[in-house]
This record gives C-alpha cells, structure tokens and sequence, in this order.
C-alpha cells in the first residue's frame, strides 16, 4: 500500500480555519476573531489523533487501535515557523526518489526554501510527486526531512511537510505540522526516503516525535 493512500489522515495537519459568521447585538453581522495559532494546531493534533483510532484510512493495524492512546509530539514550538518564498527552478527537475521498501517515486524537484535555525542556514528542496493528486486544482507540494533529531527524538526514516500550491510564491513552512511517514506505524506501507539533499544539520524539535507501540500499553 502506498504512502499516500492514507491521504486522508495526513491532510488533518492541513485543516484551515473556518470562520463563523454572527451577530453582535442589533448591528451587522461581523466575523469571530480566529482562534490562535497554538490552539488551532492542537486541535488538528485532537483530529489526527481520532482519525488514527477510528478512521477507516488508518495506517495503525486493528490490533494496535484498541490499544492507542494519541501520537507523540514536540511542543509547540513558535520558533520553527517560517515565512518563506519557494524559489522556483525556471526549469523543475525530473526526480526519482526511493523509498524504505525498495520501490522509486518520481515527481519533479520544483524548488527551494531558504531559512535560518539557530543562526544556521538551511536549505531544504520542494518537490511535487507525480502520483499524488491534486486537490481543487492546487497541486501539494512535498517537504521531506532529516534533521539531527532523526533515529533519536524523530522518526529513523525522516519526516515530511505537506503545502499546498499557491499563486503568490510565499509559504507558510510550519515545522510543527512535520508528521511521520505511514510505514513509522506498519510495514506494510511503502514511503519515499527524504533525499540526503534534505538532511538538515540542525536540530527540528517540533512537530511530530518517534511512535512506540509500547508507550500505547
């Protein structure tokens, strides 16, 4: 089963904010203040969390549903969020990358981000895969990582970022909506293998952290 046939799930760290509509008094009818930043992810960690227990997609076998009490996370971490500019290559790249069964994904390396962590530069290439689809016409977007947490506090495989396409070029490049790929939870999944061109030489404590079975008993 492919990565990304549990797409579903992994687009519960990418819930937008719904702004509802009332009344004040007699007066005209005036939008809600949007929750903050803080609170709207953890909310869409609440979400992810019951779609891992419940939902039909889940990557967890049935035997490990019962037992599961919610995913791992860093926390929130105001830090290791950026505001960037994807700088398009004027010619996107034809890419093949691997993944932890052995299988090759293609897709196109589409662009870069730059940005700073601890006062390091950091680079990391975007990528658009050519089997995940679009959705309302707005192609994702695909940041995977390593960082120097990997195979210690995060995932041993690498962790991935998901953005979707947008006209003006700026991003919001949120290191706490870093999620781990669908083989962290069963072998039976198939996921692309950050690129070494993506091995960041900085710590990203932000995000989500390694799963274990055994912390679910």
């Amino acid at each position: 089963m492919g990565e990304y046939s549990a797409i579903k799930i992994f687009r519960a760290g990418c819930l937008g904010l719904i702004l509802a509509i009332g009344f004040q008094g007699c007066g005209r009818k005036a939008p809600e203040q949007p929750a903050p930043v803080e609170d709207t992810l953890l909310q869409d960690r609440s979400e992810r969390d019951r779609l891992f227990k419940s939902g039909q997609d889940s990557p967890l076998p049935p035997a490990q549903k019962a037992q599961f009490k919610g995913l791992e996370y860093f926390p929130p971490n105001p830090v290791l969020q950026f505001r960037v500019r994807l700088n398009r290559f004027p010619t996107p790249q034809m890419v093949r990358i691997g993944t932890n069964t052995g299988e090759i994904r293609s897709g196109l390396r589409y662009g870069y981000f730059d940005f700073e962590v601890d006062g390091k530069a950091c680079r990391l290439q975007v990528y658009r895969l050519d089997d995940v689809p679009a959705q309302a016409g707005a192609p994702y977007l695909f940041v995977p990582f390593r960082d120097t947490t990997t195979g210690v506090e995060s995932y041993a495989a690498g962790r991935y970022i998901d953005l979707r396409e947008n006209t003006s070029g700026i991003y919001d490049l949120d290191f706490n909506r870093a999620y781990n790929p669908s083989c962290a939870y069963a072998e039976r999944f198939s996921c692309p293998v950050p690129p070494e061109e993506n091995r960041l030489a900085v710590p990203i404590r932000a995000g989500e952290r390694s799963y274990s079975q055994a912390a679910q008993h």
